[in-house]
């Protein structure tokens, strides 16, 4: 029996872990993330500015304009104070943020303590949908130090079974 599960890559960082789906417990949203993910993804990174240790990564808009993945999300396995590892999925529906007419979908990479989901909009609980596999957690958490560092990338998500 396989696991699904997505590999996050970045080579300027040596970022490189695997993250196991929780189909089981965000079903929707993991539907969408493998839709999503039919082909490799190469999605923006930028260290997050509100919610702590955070690697942002916000689907462009283009990806998912037209798609049958691209609908409201519900929230489950939902938090607001994501853990080291977890991988959140979070939607904002069209005209919350700012009165941008786009919803917003943004897959965000947590990598160490104090992390929070707060946001200039004020709290939005996100799904927890996938985390890195614990033996990779301490890699996974220098490679984003360094993402941090260095400002803006891009991270490349692809489908995996394993």
């Amino acid at each position: 029996m396989t696991t699904p599960a997505i590999s996050i890559t970045e080579p300027r960082s040596k970022l490189s872990v695997t993250a196991l789906l929780l189909p089981e417990k965000a079903p929707d949203n993991a539907a969408f993330l493998l839709a999503y993910l039919e082909q490799p993804r190469v999605v923006a990174g930028i260290h997050a500015m509100w919610t702590g240790p955070e690697i942002s990564c916000p689907i462009p808009a283009a990806d998912f304009e037209g798609q049958t993945y691209a609908r409201p999300l519900p929230a489950e396995n939902a938090t607001l104070t994501p853990q080291p590892g977890d991988i959140v999925l979070s939607y904002v529906p069209p005209r919350m943020w700012g009165g941008n007419p786009n919803a917003i979908f943004d897959i965000g990479l947590f990598y160490g303590a104090g992390a929070r989901l707060l946001f200039p909009i004020g709290w939005l609980a996100g799904s927890v949908v996938a985390q890195v596999r614990s033996e990779e957690r301490d890699r996974f958490a220098a490679a984003c130090g360094v993402i941090r560092r260095n400002g803006a990338c891009e991270i490349t998500f692809t489908r995996v079974e394993i």
